[in-house]
Protein backbone atom coordinates (compact mmCIF):
# COMPACT_ATOMS: atom_id res chain seq x y z
CA UNK A 1 0.00 0.00 0.00
CA UNK A 2 1.29 3.72 -1.05
CA UNK A 3 0.62 5.67 2.18
CA UNK A 4 0.14 9.51 2.39
CA UNK A 5 3.10 11.96 1.53
CA UNK A 6 2.38 13.05 5.21
CA UNK A 7 1.75 10.33 7.37
CA UNK A 8 3.67 10.15 10.31
CA UNK A 9 6.19 6.91 10.83
CA UNK A 10 7.83 7.56 14.26
CA UNK A 11 9.21 6.08 17.65
CA UNK A 12 8.38 6.73 20.90
CA UNK A 13 10.15 6.99 24.14
CA UNK A 14 9.91 8.47 27.49
CA UNK A 15 12.38 10.16 29.96
CA UNK A 16 12.75 7.86 32.65
CA UNK A 17 12.44 4.97 30.12
CA UNK A 18 15.52 6.38 28.59
CA UNK A 19 17.25 8.56 30.21
CA UNK A 20 16.62 7.02 33.74
CA UNK A 21 15.45 8.41 36.81
CA UNK A 22 15.30 11.93 37.23
CA UNK A 23 17.26 12.26 41.11
CA UNK A 24 14.31 14.48 42.28
CA UNK A 25 11.28 12.59 40.60
CA UNK A 26 8.76 10.75 42.54
CA UNK A 27 10.05 7.44 40.88
CA UNK A 28 13.94 7.85 41.75
CA UNK A 29 12.57 8.02 45.42
CA UNK A 30 10.83 4.93 45.02
CA UNK A 31 14.58 3.43 43.09
CA UNK A 32 16.07 4.22 46.19
CA UNK A 33 13.77 2.57 48.66
CA UNK A 34 13.85 -0.95 46.63
CA UNK A 35 10.66 -0.35 45.16
CA UNK A 36 11.54 -0.54 41.27
CA UNK A 37 14.93 -1.85 39.87
CA UNK A 38 17.52 0.94 39.55
CA UNK A 39 16.68 2.50 36.07
CA UNK A 40 20.86 4.35 35.26
CA UNK A 41 20.46 5.70 32.93
CA UNK A 42 17.68 4.01 30.81
CA UNK A 43 18.66 3.66 26.70
CA UNK A 44 21.90 6.46 26.99
CA UNK A 45 19.48 8.34 24.97
CA UNK A 46 20.67 11.58 26.79
CA UNK A 47 24.55 10.90 25.79
CA UNK A 48 23.45 8.83 22.50
CA UNK A 49 20.28 10.67 20.84
CA UNK A 50 21.77 11.75 17.89
CA UNK A 51 23.10 8.32 16.81
CA UNK A 52 19.11 6.98 17.51
CA UNK A 53 17.83 9.91 15.14
CA UNK A 54 20.32 9.36 12.85
CA UNK A 55 19.36 5.29 12.86
CA UNK A 56 15.25 6.23 13.08
CA UNK A 57 16.02 8.68 10.03
CA UNK A 58 17.49 5.86 7.98
CA UNK A 59 14.95 3.09 8.63
CA UNK A 60 12.18 6.00 7.43
CA UNK A 61 11.40 6.65 10.87
CA UNK A 62 11.39 10.54 10.58
CA UNK A 63 8.95 11.52 14.11
CA UNK A 64 10.00 10.95 17.71
CA UNK A 65 7.92 11.54 20.61
CA UNK A 66 10.20 12.35 23.95
CA UNK A 67 9.37 13.74 26.93
CA UNK A 68 11.49 16.21 28.36
CA UNK A 69 11.06 15.33 32.28
CA UNK A 70 9.63 18.11 34.67
CA UNK A 71 11.51 16.85 37.55
CA UNK A 72 14.35 17.50 35.44
CA UNK A 73 13.21 20.53 34.25
CA UNK A 74 11.98 22.03 37.81
CA UNK A 75 13.91 20.06 40.51
CA UNK A 76 12.95 22.73 43.05
CA UNK A 77 9.60 24.58 43.05
CA UNK A 78 9.69 28.03 41.00
CA UNK A 79 13.63 27.25 40.04
CA UNK A 80 13.99 26.20 36.26
CA UNK A 81 17.42 24.36 35.62
CA UNK A 82 18.28 26.38 32.62
CA UNK A 83 21.18 24.16 31.77
CA UNK A 84 18.82 21.13 31.31
CA UNK A 85 16.37 23.67 29.30
CA UNK A 86 19.62 23.75 27.40
CA UNK A 87 20.24 20.24 26.91
CA UNK A 88 16.72 19.51 25.66
CA UNK A 89 17.29 22.30 22.80
CA UNK A 90 20.21 20.59 21.74
CA UNK A 91 18.22 17.17 21.57
CA UNK A 92 15.57 18.87 19.64
CA UNK A 93 17.48 20.89 17.49
CA UNK A 94 19.64 18.21 16.70
CA UNK A 95 16.51 15.75 15.89
CA UNK A 96 15.76 18.46 13.65
CA UNK A 97 19.14 18.39 11.90
CA UNK A 98 18.64 14.78 11.23
CA UNK A 99 15.37 14.90 9.56
CA UNK A 100 14.00 13.85 12.39
CA UNK A 101 10.30 15.73 13.60
CA UNK A 102 10.49 15.66 17.29
CA UNK A 103 6.97 15.43 19.46
CA UNK A 104 6.86 16.54 22.79
CA UNK A 105 5.58 14.96 25.71
CA UNK A 106 4.92 16.85 29.11
CA UNK A 107 3.93 14.12 31.46
CA UNK A 108 4.92 10.58 31.46
CA UNK A 109 3.78 8.87 34.76
CA UNK A 110 6.74 10.80 36.71
CA UNK A 111 6.53 14.00 38.19
CA UNK A 112 8.64 15.95 40.51
CA UNK A 113 8.24 14.66 44.17
CA UNK A 114 7.83 18.60 45.46
CA UNK A 115 4.62 18.35 43.44
CA UNK A 116 3.42 15.76 44.46
CA UNK A 117 3.05 16.89 48.19
CA UNK A 118 0.88 20.10 47.20
CA UNK A 119 -2.38 19.96 48.88
CA UNK A 120 -4.11 16.31 48.51
CA UNK A 121 -1.48 15.20 46.28
CA UNK A 122 -0.06 15.90 41.93
CA UNK A 123 -3.38 16.33 39.65
CA UNK A 124 -5.90 15.20 42.50
CA UNK A 125 -5.30 18.73 43.89
CA UNK A 126 -7.20 21.76 41.70
CA UNK A 127 -5.19 24.35 42.53
CA UNK A 128 -1.57 22.21 42.14
CA UNK A 129 -2.93 21.32 38.61
CA UNK A 130 -4.57 24.74 37.37
CA UNK A 131 -1.26 26.71 38.73
CA UNK A 132 1.58 24.52 39.13
CA UNK A 133 1.05 22.99 36.03
CA UNK A 134 0.01 25.56 34.13
CA UNK A 135 2.86 27.21 34.44
CA UNK A 136 5.20 24.08 33.41
CA UNK A 137 3.28 23.87 29.97
CA UNK A 138 2.80 27.62 29.08
CA UNK A 139 7.10 27.19 30.31
CA UNK A 140 7.82 24.50 28.39
CA UNK A 141 5.85 25.96 25.25
CA UNK A 142 8.63 29.20 25.62
CA UNK A 143 11.39 27.45 25.65
CA UNK A 144 10.81 24.48 23.57
CA UNK A 145 7.86 25.79 20.89
CA UNK A 146 10.32 27.00 18.04
CA UNK A 147 11.58 23.29 17.76
CA UNK A 148 8.64 21.04 18.39
CA UNK A 149 6.75 19.69 15.31
CA UNK A 150 3.95 18.73 17.62
CA UNK A 151 2.88 17.99 21.21
CA UNK A 152 1.41 15.08 23.36
CA UNK A 153 1.11 16.49 26.98
CA UNK A 154 -0.16 13.71 28.89
CA UNK A 155 0.68 9.59 28.23
CA UNK A 156 -2.39 7.37 29.47
CA UNK A 157 -4.68 9.44 31.53
CA UNK A 158 -7.11 6.89 32.60
CA UNK A 159 -3.70 4.42 32.28
CA UNK A 160 -1.49 6.89 34.95
CA UNK A 161 -4.88 7.21 37.30
CA UNK A 162 -5.26 3.64 37.80
CA UNK A 163 -1.84 2.02 38.23
CA UNK A 164 -1.16 4.75 40.47
CA UNK A 165 -4.57 5.19 42.56
CA UNK A 166 -6.11 1.95 42.35
CA UNK A 167 -3.81 -0.85 41.61
CA UNK A 168 -0.52 0.38 43.33
CA UNK A 169 2.01 0.16 40.87
CA UNK A 170 3.28 3.71 40.54
CA UNK A 171 3.99 6.50 42.62
CA UNK A 172 2.19 7.11 45.25
CA UNK A 173 1.20 3.58 44.83
CA UNK A 174 -2.25 3.85 46.50
CA UNK A 175 -5.38 1.27 46.05
CA UNK A 176 -8.11 3.72 46.79
CA UNK A 177 -10.78 4.05 43.53
CA UNK A 178 -12.29 7.38 45.32
CA UNK A 179 -8.58 8.86 44.53
CA UNK A 180 -8.53 7.26 41.15
CA UNK A 181 -11.36 9.13 40.41
CA UNK A 182 -10.08 12.34 41.64
CA UNK A 183 -6.67 11.92 39.95
CA UNK A 184 -8.68 10.59 36.71
CA UNK A 185 -10.84 13.87 36.45
CA UNK A 186 -7.49 16.19 37.21
CA UNK A 187 -5.63 14.70 34.72
CA UNK A 188 -8.35 15.34 32.13
CA UNK A 189 -8.50 18.38 32.85
CA UNK A 190 -4.56 18.87 33.06
CA UNK A 191 -4.77 17.57 29.16
CA UNK A 192 -7.41 20.38 28.79
CA UNK A 193 -5.04 22.71 30.41
CA UNK A 194 -2.01 22.28 28.11
CA UNK A 195 -4.62 22.36 25.02
CA UNK A 196 -5.65 26.01 26.22
CA UNK A 197 -1.67 27.01 26.50
CA UNK A 198 -0.10 25.42 23.42
CA UNK A 199 -2.60 25.35 20.45
CA UNK A 200 -2.94 27.98 17.96
CA UNK A 201 0.83 28.20 17.41
CA UNK A 202 0.78 25.83 14.01
CA UNK A 203 2.07 22.97 15.99
CA UNK A 204 -0.53 19.99 16.49
CA UNK A 205 -1.66 18.84 19.88
CA UNK A 206 -2.40 14.81 20.99
CA UNK A 207 -4.09 12.85 23.20
CA UNK A 208 -2.54 9.46 23.96
CA UNK A 209 -5.16 7.32 25.40
CA UNK A 210 -4.25 4.05 26.84
CA UNK A 211 -7.39 2.11 24.83
CA UNK A 212 -7.95 -2.12 24.87
CA UNK A 213 -10.98 -4.04 23.42
CA UNK A 214 -12.69 -5.61 26.48
CA UNK A 215 -14.59 -8.70 26.79
CA UNK A 216 -16.25 -10.25 29.49
CA UNK A 217 -14.52 -13.71 29.97
CA UNK A 218 -17.55 -15.84 30.50
CA UNK A 219 -21.44 -14.78 30.00
CA UNK A 220 -22.11 -14.17 33.84
CA UNK A 221 -23.73 -11.11 34.78
CA UNK A 222 -20.75 -10.32 37.03
CA UNK A 223 -18.39 -10.38 34.29
CA UNK A 224 -20.28 -8.60 31.68
CA UNK A 225 -21.18 -5.84 34.65
CA UNK A 226 -17.42 -5.58 35.31
CA UNK A 227 -17.01 -5.18 31.61
CA UNK A 228 -19.30 -2.90 30.88
CA UNK A 229 -18.16 -0.16 34.03
CA UNK A 230 -14.29 -0.51 32.90
CA UNK A 231 -15.15 0.10 29.02
CA UNK A 232 -16.73 3.02 30.48
CA UNK A 233 -14.00 4.67 33.01
CA UNK A 234 -11.35 3.16 30.08
CA UNK A 235 -13.43 4.50 26.84
CA UNK A 236 -16.42 6.47 27.58
CA UNK A 237 -15.73 8.90 30.17
CA UNK A 238 -13.20 10.64 28.08
CA UNK A 239 -14.65 10.09 24.63
CA UNK A 240 -18.28 12.09 26.20
CA UNK A 241 -15.82 14.47 27.26
CA UNK A 242 -14.25 15.19 23.90
CA UNK A 243 -17.50 14.72 22.18
CA UNK A 244 -19.94 16.66 24.39
CA UNK A 245 -17.73 18.60 26.94
CA UNK A 246 -18.90 16.70 29.66
CA UNK A 247 -17.41 14.66 32.86
CA UNK A 248 -19.54 11.76 33.89
CA UNK A 249 -17.40 9.92 36.61
CA UNK A 250 -19.02 7.31 39.26
CA UNK A 251 -19.59 9.05 42.23
CA UNK A 252 -19.46 12.25 40.63
CA UNK A 253 -22.50 12.73 38.62
CA UNK A 254 -21.98 14.61 35.75
CA UNK A 255 -19.75 18.32 35.53
CA UNK A 256 -20.75 20.32 32.48
CA UNK A 257 -16.71 21.52 31.35
CA UNK A 258 -17.46 23.12 27.75
CA UNK A 259 -13.90 23.26 26.65
CA UNK A 260 -12.88 19.88 27.15
CA UNK A 261 -14.98 19.16 23.91
CA UNK A 262 -12.57 18.29 21.46
CA UNK A 263 -9.72 19.72 22.95
CA UNK A 264 -7.03 18.49 21.21
CA UNK A 265 -5.52 18.68 17.41
CA UNK A 266 -5.95 14.73 17.07
CA UNK A 267 -7.39 11.61 18.77
CA UNK A 268 -4.06 9.82 19.70
CA UNK A 269 -3.99 6.42 21.47
CA UNK A 270 -1.14 3.42 22.76
CA UNK A 271 -2.57 -0.36 21.82
CA UNK A 272 -0.72 -3.39 23.08
CA UNK A 273 -4.25 -6.32 24.01
CA UNK A 274 -7.28 -6.64 24.09
CA UNK A 275 -8.32 -7.76 27.83
CA UNK A 276 -11.05 -10.19 29.03
CA UNK A 277 -12.59 -9.09 32.19
CA UNK A 278 -13.82 -11.32 35.22
CA UNK A 279 -16.33 -11.84 37.72
CA UNK A 280 -13.60 -10.23 40.29
CA UNK A 281 -12.63 -7.61 37.61
CA UNK A 282 -9.31 -8.76 36.95
CA UNK A 283 -7.64 -8.84 33.16
CA UNK A 284 -6.80 -12.11 31.65
CA UNK A 285 -5.39 -12.49 27.88
CA UNK A 286 -7.55 -12.09 24.68
CA UNK A 287 -8.13 -14.23 23.01
CA UNK A 288 -7.96 -16.91 25.80
CA UNK A 289 -5.71 -19.43 23.28
CA UNK A 290 -3.35 -16.13 22.19
CA UNK A 291 0.35 -16.07 22.75
CA UNK A 292 1.45 -14.30 25.97
CA UNK A 293 4.22 -12.29 26.23
CA UNK A 294 6.71 -11.88 29.44
CA UNK A 295 4.29 -8.72 30.40
CA UNK A 296 0.92 -11.25 30.85
CA UNK A 297 -1.23 -9.80 28.13
CA UNK A 298 -1.19 -11.06 24.31
CA UNK A 299 -0.35 -9.11 21.52
CA UNK A 300 -3.13 -9.14 19.06
CA UNK A 301 -3.22 -7.35 16.34
CA UNK A 302 -7.01 -7.57 15.19
CA UNK A 303 -7.49 -5.61 18.11
CA UNK A 304 -5.68 -2.63 17.19
CA UNK A 305 -8.32 -2.66 14.56
CA UNK A 306 -11.26 -2.71 16.63
CA UNK A 307 -9.82 0.00 18.58
CA UNK A 308 -9.55 2.39 14.94
CA UNK A 309 -12.98 1.36 13.52
CA UNK A 310 -14.85 2.17 17.23
CA UNK A 311 -13.00 5.94 17.17
CA UNK A 312 -13.86 6.37 13.77
CA UNK A 313 -17.78 5.51 14.66
CA UNK A 314 -17.85 6.71 18.33
CA UNK A 315 -15.90 9.91 17.51
CA UNK A 316 -16.74 11.07 13.58
CA UNK A 317 -14.85 13.32 11.93
CA UNK A 318 -11.65 13.28 14.24
CA UNK A 319 -8.51 12.46 12.75
CA UNK A 320 -6.60 9.22 14.74
CA UNK A 321 -2.94 8.77 15.50
CA UNK A 322 -1.10 5.54 16.77
CA UNK A 323 0.58 6.72 19.43
CA UNK A 324 2.77 3.46 20.55
CA UNK A 325 2.24 -0.31 19.49
CA UNK A 326 4.70 -2.57 19.67
CA UNK A 327 5.29 -6.08 21.38
CA UNK A 328 7.67 -6.66 24.60
CA UNK A 329 10.14 -9.69 23.54
CA UNK A 330 13.12 -11.45 23.56
CA UNK A 331 11.80 -13.53 19.84
CA UNK A 332 12.39 -10.44 17.48
CA UNK A 333 10.88 -12.98 14.71
CA UNK A 334 7.51 -12.80 16.91
CA UNK A 335 7.75 -9.35 17.01
CA UNK A 336 7.97 -8.53 13.36
CA UNK A 337 4.93 -11.17 12.73
CA UNK A 338 2.88 -9.48 14.77
CA UNK A 339 4.10 -5.67 13.79
CA UNK A 340 3.22 -6.75 9.84
CA UNK A 341 0.21 -7.94 11.05
CA UNK A 342 -0.59 -4.60 12.65
CA UNK A 343 0.53 -3.01 9.90
CA UNK A 344 -1.69 -4.82 7.80
CA UNK A 345 -4.53 -3.91 9.93
CA UNK A 346 -3.91 0.02 9.61
CA UNK A 347 -3.57 -0.42 6.02
CA UNK A 348 -7.13 -2.11 5.61
CA UNK A 349 -8.62 0.59 7.97
CA UNK A 350 -7.14 3.77 5.86
CA UNK A 351 -8.58 1.70 2.35
CA UNK A 352 -11.92 1.83 4.48
CA UNK A 353 -11.90 5.52 4.97
CA UNK A 354 -10.68 5.84 8.64
CA UNK A 355 -8.88 8.94 9.20
CA UNK A 356 -4.75 7.46 10.23
CA UNK A 357 -2.62 10.23 10.54
CA UNK A 358 0.81 8.29 11.86
CA UNK A 359 2.09 5.10 13.73
CA UNK A 360 4.68 5.28 16.22
CA UNK A 361 6.41 2.24 17.20
CA UNK A 362 6.69 1.53 21.39
CA UNK A 363 10.29 1.84 20.97
CA UNK A 364 13.15 2.84 18.97
CA UNK A 365 15.83 1.49 21.37
CA UNK A 366 15.56 -1.28 23.86
CA UNK A 367 15.05 0.84 27.14
CA UNK A 368 14.04 0.49 30.94
CA UNK A 369 10.64 -1.25 31.30
CA UNK A 370 9.85 -0.07 34.62
CA UNK A 371 8.76 -2.40 36.80
CA UNK A 372 10.33 -5.03 34.89
CA UNK A 373 13.74 -3.33 34.39
CA UNK A 374 15.84 -4.08 31.58
CA UNK A 375 13.80 -7.58 31.16
CA UNK A 376 11.48 -6.71 28.54
CA UNK A 377 12.89 -5.71 25.20
CA UNK A 378 10.43 -3.34 22.94
CA UNK A 379 12.83 -2.14 20.77
CA UNK A 380 13.67 -2.13 16.72
CA UNK A 381 16.97 -1.35 17.85
CA UNK A 382 19.15 -3.19 21.22
CA UNK A 383 20.93 -0.92 23.40
CA UNK A 384 23.88 -1.36 21.82
CA UNK A 385 22.21 0.09 18.63
CA UNK A 386 22.04 -3.02 16.66
CA UNK A 387 19.17 -2.86 14.18
CA UNK A 388 16.71 -5.99 14.80
CA UNK A 389 14.91 -7.84 11.48
CA UNK A 390 11.31 -6.10 12.81
CA UNK A 391 13.32 -2.78 12.29
CA UNK A 392 14.36 -3.49 8.24
CA UNK A 393 10.77 -5.05 7.94
CA UNK A 394 8.94 -1.78 9.29
CA UNK A 395 11.51 0.09 6.93
CA UNK A 396 10.88 -1.56 3.97
CA UNK A 397 7.02 -1.10 4.78
CA UNK A 398 7.42 2.64 5.28
CA UNK A 399 9.34 2.74 1.87
CA UNK A 400 6.26 0.78 -0.08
Amino acid sequence: MTHPDNFWWGTGASSTQCEGAAPESDWFREEQRGTYPRSGDGSGFATRYAEDFALYAAHGLTHHRMSVEWARIEPEQGRPDFAVVEHYREILQTARDAGISPWVCLHHFTLPGWFTEIGDGAFRDDHARSYYWARHVAFCGEQFGDLVFGWKPINEPFGYAALSYQLGVLPPRRRNFGQMIEAYRGILLAQRDAWRELRGAGTPVATIHNLSPLFSVDDSVPAEHNTRDIDELMWGVWMRADRDGVLALPGRGVEEVADLRECCDLVGFSYYSANAVGRDRSFSPYPSNARVGPLGYAPWSEGLGIVLRRLHDELPGRPLLICEHGVGTDDDEWRTDVLRESLAVVDEAIRDGVDVRGFFHWTGVDNYEWTFGYDVPFGLFTRDREPRPSAAMLAAHIRG
